[in-house]
């Protein structure tokens, strides 16, 4: 049954994100300095999800990670590790640093296309292995075909399987296309549990975009507003250059404020764009992780 969800519309004008991208990336050259880089850098999910990933790779992941405070010694370190559930023993056994999270994604990403029971346990297999923090993705299918209500009671039900794990949404604004649907599946997301909404899986086209990270934003400030709630806000997908990571603070910024310039509430899920970064603060070609 098709289920209205009273508040989670919103009808955007046509140009009216691309208009309000376009003046923040416009005023927002003065964060091209070694501060923000700084600050990019201690916001990153360092991610790797490929079919060749094994548990050898993850225990170098780990160990890379854990001696970054030690090769520079100058710098933050990353705010979290990201891969498969089946790497996540791995990583934890070989992560000495507690200050950077183990996260998973799971729950049959990237396509969601799985038996609920067969979520749930993942989710909660992934936590008793060590994960601090769990990504899933929106059930596309009911979502686009307007069953809100099931799209909602999955993500409560995912939610709970996380116990104590922080649950990220990612809402894969590629499908999502428009931001009437961006804004709607932010909310509905945010409503059944999300602690961060993310922008998109890295496994289709477009990826992240600044139009979404945009009306995200815009929705997580919304929610705020209304229940004083912070809700994070991850990009994610082809986010490779430190300008580009910059363009994705000056969104936060300026839509959320200081507040969620921190990785408490905003991430930046990549694998190149630490290498990009530790090269702009370092002024020589570093290629670390």
């Amino acid at each position: 049954m098709t289920q209205s969800l009273e508040g989670f519309d919103r009808k955007f004008q046509v140009g009216e994100v691309e208009q309000a991208v376009a003046a923040i990336i416009k005023n927002s050259k003065g964060l091209n300095n070694s501060q923000w880089y700084e600050l990019a850098l201690s916001c990153i999910d360092l991610t790797t999800l490929n079919s060749t990933d094994n548990a050898v790779q993850g225990e170098k992941f780990a160990k890379k990670v854990s001696d970054f405070e030690y090769e520079f010694p100058e710098l933050p370190n990353v705010a979290a590790i990201c891969v498969y559930p089946t790497l996540v023993g791995s990583v934890r056994k070989n992560l000495l640093t507690t200050d950077v999270k183990l996260a998973s994604v799971a729950a049959g990403f990237p396509s969601s296309q799985t038996y609920l029971a067969v979520k749930k346990l993942e989710i909660q297999m992934a936590v008793a292995d060590g994960a601090n923090e769990i990504d899933i993705v929106l059930n596309l299918g009911n979502f686009l075909a307007e069953d809100y209500a099931s799209v909602l009671e999955e993500i409560s039900i995912l939610k709970k399987a996380c116990g104590l794990a922080h649950l990220k949404v990612i809402l894969e604004t590629g499908a999502l296309k428009t931001p009437e649907k961006i804004w709607k599946a932010s909310h509905l997301a945010m409503k059944a549990g999300a602690d961060f909404i993310k922008t998109s899986t890295g496994k289709m086209e477009p990826a992240a975009t600044l139009d979404a990270a945009w009306v995200m934003c815009s929705a997580i400030k919304e929610y705020y507003e209304k229940t004083q709630k912070r809700i994070g806000f991850k990009a994610a997908g082809g986010i490779v250059q430190s300008a580009e990571a910059i363009n994705y603070i000056a969104i936060v910024k300026e839509v959320l404020g200081d507040e969620w310039l921190n990785n408490s509430l905003f991430r930046i899920g990549a694998s190149r764009l630490a290498n990009n970064l530790l090269t702009s603060l370092k002024g020589e070609t570093i290629n670390y992780f």
